[in-house]
Parts: C-alpha cells; structure tokens; sequence
C-alpha cells in the first residue's frame, strides 16, 4: 500500500451530535452543511440514501426503512445518538422530480414532503422512544421546520395500515 494523503484526525472516540437521514443530491449539500454547523451539529452521523427521509415515511419497500432504522439504531448504539435530523429536498428524483412528480407545482411537492416528513417522524419516534427528532425541508431557496408531531398527527406506518388511514 502507498500512501497517497496525509491529514491527522483524533484516535478517540466521539459523541455524535445528530444522525441525518438525507438524500444523496449534493446540490443541497453545502447549504445543509452550514445549517448543521449553525445548529450545533459538529459531529453528525450521515445516512445517506436516494429520497432521504422518504423510506421512513412509506411502506414499501420495507427493507430501505428497516436498514435505515437499523443504521440509526447502530449510531445510538456506537456513538451515543440521542437526536435524529431528517431532510427531504425539492426537486427529488426519488419522487420523481418537482416536474415529473408534482406537476412543477412547488406548493404541491412541499406540502406532500410536509406529510412524509411528519410519518417519518412518527416512525422514529415511536421505534425509539425518548429520541429527540427534527425534521426539514430543504428547497432552492431555503430551509423549511416541519414542526413537531403532535397525538393528532399521522402515525407511523405498519405492514397492514395504508397511508392517510
């Protein structure tokens, strides 16, 4: 082996701050970046999958929830993850885009991604009690809150139960 690279990092262990379940589109890199490090987010655990949240938030297929699940699970478990971010982003090709997916109606595409950012929500919080879970939507102009789930809001979702049942 030839090394090709130097840098230094620290041996020890860290405490991650946040595990952020995203997409892998880097146009919203940079500026999700900036908006972690305002937050405090030094240390995040990246779950970088197509659609980002959107595996939480529907049924099928179960696999991508339950490996995503499972990579919270591991970043709680190996570096003491107590708050879970979750982005979705306009324009989406795992929804099918702003045009494809949404008719190029952009009011549409953030209220649809309002609600599946509530069920993924709702399926994190209800597989891991007592972690704190933030959800946003992050578009071309700007970072959006969805606010938190309340008893009224959607559920999760369960083998068995439709979506908006």
């Amino acid at each position: 082996m030839k090394k090709v690279f130097h840098f230094g990092v620290s041996s020890e262990q860290y405490r991650c701050d946040a595990a952020i379940v995203w997409c892998f589109d880097s146009r919203f890199e940079l500026g999700f970046r900036k908006f972690l490090k305002r937050m405090g987010v030094s240390f995040p655990d990246a779950i970088k999958i197509a659609g980002g949240a959107k595996c939480l938030a529907v049924l099928e297929p179960e696999s991508e929830r339950e490996f995503v699940l499972e990579q919270i699970r591991k970043s709680m478990r190996l570096h003491g993850t107590t708050r879970v971010i979750l982005m979705l982003h306009s324009d989406c090709g795992a929804y099918g885009g702003l045009a494809g997916g949404f008719g190029g109606d952009a009011r549409a595409e953030a209220q649809h991604h309002e609600q599946d950012l509530r069920r993924a929500a709702a399926t994190v919080a209800a597989r891991f009690p007592g972690v704190a879970v933030q959800s946003y939507f992050v578009d071309f102009e700007g970072i959006w809150e969805v606010e938190p789930i309340s008893q009224q809001e959607p559920r999760p979702l369960s083998p068995g139960r439709a979506p908006n049942s």
